[in-house]
């Protein structure tokens, strides 16, 4: 029971590092299918992550602005509903470069059948 404990604290602690480290890979992931605004994205992030990432609208407008001053996303301004107008977020060329070079320099690297095995998949 004690180590049952130990071991789910440990593990929370290790996934709530590893989801602070995801939010940008997340959100390029959700620009890369269209243009969003904060709350579709919000949206996809936690819909496609099987709820397994949520991210507070705070955390998501201070990655979403560190990226558009680093010119690696940028936006459109657009009529909502109601209220004022949206910003619909999007991938720059060069923002749209890094996510390709991320996903090829880390992310395939678990498609290697090496790691597949040492990852019992």
């Amino acid at each position: 029971m004690k180590d049952d404990k130990k071991l789910n604290d440990l593990l929370l602690s290790w996934e709530n590092t590893y989801k602070k480290g995801q939010l940008t890979l997340w959100v390029f992931l959700a620009l890369q299918e269209s243009e969003k605004y904060v709350d579709e994205i919000k949206t996809f992030i936690e819909t496609k992550s099987n709820g397994t990432i949520s991210c507070e609208e705070q955390s998501l407008y201070r990655a979403l602005r560190k990226h558009e001053h680093i010119n690696v996303l940028a936006y459109n301004l657009r009529s909502g509903n109601k209220g004022p107008e949206r910003k619909y977020y999007y991938l720059t060329e060069l923002g749209q470069k890094l996510f390709t070079e991320f996903v090829t320099r880390n992310i395939k690297l678990f498609y290697i059948d090496e790691i597949r095995n040492l990852l019992n998949l």
